[in-house]
C-alpha cells in the first residue's frame, strides 16, 4: 500500500479577516483519526495565477511522509478576492491566517514549506517575521525569483509596452483550473513588484533552516541564475544547509518534469531526516546516482 492510498483528504474553509472571504484549502493527513496536537505539517504554496492543485502540488502532498496543507491564495481559484501582481501584503496576511489556524486551532507544528515562484519570496519573508513560522525546519524554494527588478525585462517587452501605452494596463490571459482568467497588470503595480528587495535574506533568514532550491535550466520567467544567487545566500548560514538542484530541460512550471521535482523533494527530506544532509549540489536521489 502506497502513501497516496492511505492519506485522507479534507476540505477546510478558513475565515478571513476580510468580510465575505474564506480561504479554501485541502489537508492531507497520514492518520486522520489521531490528534493533531504537536504533529508536523508541511505548507505547499502555489505561484501567481496558480492554485492548490497546480502543477506538482497535489501529487507531492499525497506522497509526503508528513501531513500537508495546500490552499488558494486570495483571488486565486476557490478563494475570492481581487487579483494584483504586487499584492504581497494580501499574500502575507493569508499566510498569517492559515498559519494561525494550523498552529493555534489545530495544534500543528509547521515544519516544512514548499513554495513555487511568487510564493517563494512571500513565504521566505513570512518565515523571517512570523511567530507561527518559528517551528519551520525545512524550506523548498522552487523557481524562486531573487532579482525582482528582472520583471522589467518582461514588462518592457513590446507586447506589454504596447498595451501600457494604448490602454494603461496589460491583460494577462491564462487558464486557472481549466477556466479562462484575465489578470490586469498596471505599470505602477509592476514598479511595486520590481521594488521588492530580497537582500534581507542574507542576515535575517533563520540560521537553522535547511533549504532546497530547485530550478529549471529552461526557465524563461525567472532566470536560472537567480538559483545561483539563492545558493550563495542560503549557503552562508550554519547549521542550516543549502542544496541546489537544477533540472535540465525544465521550464518555470516544470511541465513534463513533475516527477523529478517530487522525487527530489522526497529524497532531500529523507536524507535530511537521516542526519546526512550537507550543503552542495543535489544529484537525482539519496544515493547520489547521476
Amino acid at each position: 500500500m502506497t502513501r497516496a492510498e492511505t492519506t485522507t483528504t479534507t476540505r477546510h474553509y478558513i475565515q478571513h479577516v476580510v468580510p465575505g472571504i474564506r480561504i479554501a484549502g485541502d489537508m492531507e493527513q497520514w492518520n486522520a483519526t489521531e490528534p493533531t496536537q504537536g504533529r508536523k505539517i508541511a505548507l505547499i504554496l502555489h505561484g501567481a495565477m496558480g492554485h492548490k492543485d497546480y502543477l506538482f502540488q497535489k501529487k507531492l502532498a499525497k506522497q509526503l511522509p508528513i501531513d500537508s496543507f495546500r490552499f488558494d491564495f486570495r483571488a486565486n481559484h476557490e478563494t475570492p478576492g481581487t487579483w494584483n501582481i504586487a499584492n504581497f501584503e494580501d499574500d502575507l496576511e493569508d499566510l498569517r491566517i492559515v498559519g494561525e489556524y494550523l498552529t493555534k486551532q489545530l495544534g500543528y507544528q509547521i515544519a516544512m514549506i514548499v513554495a513555487h515562484s511568487r510564493a517563494t519570496f512571500v513565504s521566505s519573508y513570512w518565515i523571517c517575521n512570523s511567530e507561527w513560522a518559528k517551528s519551520v525546519e525545512a524550506f523548498v524554494n522552487v523557481s524562486g525569483r531573487y532579482r525582482m527588478n528582472k520583471i522589467f525585462d518582461r514588462t518592457n517587452h513590446e507586447l506589454y509596452g504596447a498595451q501600457f501605452k494604448e490602454r494603461g494596463f496589460y491583460e494577462w490571459k491564462t487558464r486557472v483550473a481549466g477556466k479562462p482568467v484575465v489578470g490586469i497588470i498596471r505599470p505602477e503595480d509592476v514598479s511595486k513588484f520590481g521594488a521588492w528587495d530580497n537582500s534581507y535574506l542574507w542576515t535575517e533568514f533563520p540560521q537553522h533552516i535547511d533549504v532546497l532550491t530547485i530550478h529549471g535550466f529552461r526557465d524563461d520567467v525567472v532566470p536560472p541564475y537567480d538559483a545561483i544567487i539563492y545558493a550563495r545566500v542560503y549557503s552562508s548560514r550554519s547549521p542550516g544547509t543549502h542544496t541546489l538542484h537544477m533540472i535540465e530541460g525544465a521550464d518555470h512550471n516544470f511541465i513534463g518534469h513533475f516527477e523529478k521535482v517530487i522525487e527530489t523533494v522526497l529524497g532531500w527530506w529523507a536524507l535530511r531526516g537521516s542526519g546526512n544532509l550537507k550543503t552542495g549540489i543535489w544529484n537525482t536521489g539519496v544515493r547520489g546516482k547521476l
